[in-house]
């Protein structure tokens, strides 16, 4: 995807966490030191979050995609976490029900439109259950950024 960055600095293996607002926060604070992200960027995701959750219940293991408003947002990025413990999230559509999340996605884009095709791209991956467990059982960044960056190319 054209200037997308999937940058290893922004992937976080072994995530250790036991609320939703925990992963967003660590999550949004490694993307605003690396300079991708506004500091208004944490507060703002979170906020987000509780009003339209993101978790999809996918096969191999649940993945949630937070993101916000572009003005919150430096430069296009994706920062992955793959936590430690799964941690609930509220799926999409839902009000209360839940699923267990292995994998985040945190979106930092920079136009409305660009946020829409990057999740119909990210879709793929979501669908495929053995790139979610490459990525679920990845020990370096540098792994988790080929793979993805891999299959935006492909999509």
């Amino acid at each position: 995807m054209e200037g997308l960055t999937v940058d290893a600095s922004n992937v976080f293996i072994g995530l250790e966490a036991t609320t939703k607002e925990d992963v967003l926060s660590q999550l949004a604070d490694l993307m605003h030191d690396n300079g991708y992200v506004k500091a208004s960027y944490k507060d703002a995701v979170i906020e987000r979050e509780q009003s339209f959750a993101t978790g999809l219940p996918t096969v191999y293991c649940s993945v949630a995609i937070p993101h916000t408003d572009i003005q919150h947002v430096n430069s296009k990025s994706i920062g992955v976490a793959v936590l430690k413990e799964t941690v609930p999230f509220v799926i999409m559509g839902e009000v209360e029900e839940t699923t267990d999340v292995k994998l985040i996605f945190m979106l930092a884009m920079d136009k409305e439109d660009a946020q829409l095709s990057l999740l119909q791209k990210l879709m793929g991956i979501f669908q495929n259950d053995q790139i979610l467990e490459t990525i679920a059982n990845a020990t370096d960044s540098n792994q988790v950024v080929e793979v993805i960056e891999q299959e935006l190319a492909d999509a």
